[in-house]
């Protein structure tokens, strides 16, 4: 193990490029709830073990027409756990590395939750794939306009899970907003925000053609599309996942995000 943490803290210390990917797993060292399959989703969320609702169920759009309380019992509870937390310190040091390298770093990222710009990462070196829970869109939609969630304080009774009213509201036509974040069987998710977000890492890889290293943390197999594009890069792959770490070319660490990035950090230091 020490000389694979070695040879890490090697590539990273000699590339020019630091190509950062994040999936779920990311956020467990700054104590967000592990969602992993239905026991860890219930183990997070009780009431819904009673409901006998799971994290797909949830996580599904139809809900903002159907039940808009129980909807936002959902996503509110997140909102609030979201902004209360705290990221782990192992982004203060992907973002001291990532600064360091002549051609920079962009971040790939499944994470709804914001952190990496609540840890002073470039807005502009951001993609998050799945969208963000801190802005909202119509649930119609009636239009493409996205705005900050920064208004709205979803106050949640945890016993149901269901959401007081007054709801989110969109800002054009007054129907119930819902956030911006692509659900499952979601036909109705403006993605042009993503997709802005994708240019500027597209013409970034364009643009780089300097020794990359592509680091992977907790991003696992049941939604793979980090785990995906990490495999797509061009440069060193380090996979960082302490439940799913195989990996066909590169090297890998079955430990979480913030052990690893600690480790190296010692050994770059």
């Amino acid at each position: 193990m020490n000389q694979q943490i070695e040879k890490a803290a090697e590539l990273i210390a000699n590339c020019d490029a630091l190509w950062i990917g994040a999936g779920a797993g990311m956020g467990v060292d700054s104590g967000l709830p592990d969602f992993r399959g239905n026991e860890g989703f219930w183990n997070a969320y009780p009431p819904y073990r009673h409901l006998g609702l799971s994290f797909y169920d949830l996580a599904n759009p139809v809900w903002f027409n159907s039940h808009p309380r129980q909807a936002w019992g959902f996503y509110g509870h997140r909102l609030n756990l979201y902004r209360e937390t705290q990221p782990h310190p192992g982004f203060k040091i992907l973002s001291k590395w990532g600064r360091r390298k002549a051609d920079g770093y962009f971040v790939f990222t499944s994470n709804v939750d914001g952190h990496f710009q609540q840890a002073g990462f470039d807005e502009d070196r951001i993609v998050e794939c799945h969208g963000s829970i801190h802005h909202l869109q119509c649930s119609a939609p009636c239009g493409s306009d996205v705005w900050s969630s920064q208004s709205y304080s979803p106050k949640i009774d945890e016993t149901t899970m269901q959401a007081a009213l007054p709801l989110a509201h969109c800002k054009n036509c007054q129907r119930i907003a819902r956030p911006n974040i692509l659900m499952f069987s979601d036909w109705n998710w403006v993605d042009h925000r993503a997709e802005l977000q994708l240019s500027r890492y597209e013409q970034w890889l364009a643009d780089n053609h300097g020794n990359c290293v592509v680091l992977e943390f907790g991003a696992g197999t049941a939604v793979p599309t980090v785990r995906r594009e990490a495999e797509n890069v061009s440069g060193d792959l380090i996979r960082v996942n302490p439940r799913e770490p195989e990996v066909r070319d590169g090297i890998s660490f079955a430990m979480g995000a913030l052990e690893f990035l600690q480790h190296v950090d010692d050994l770059l230091s």
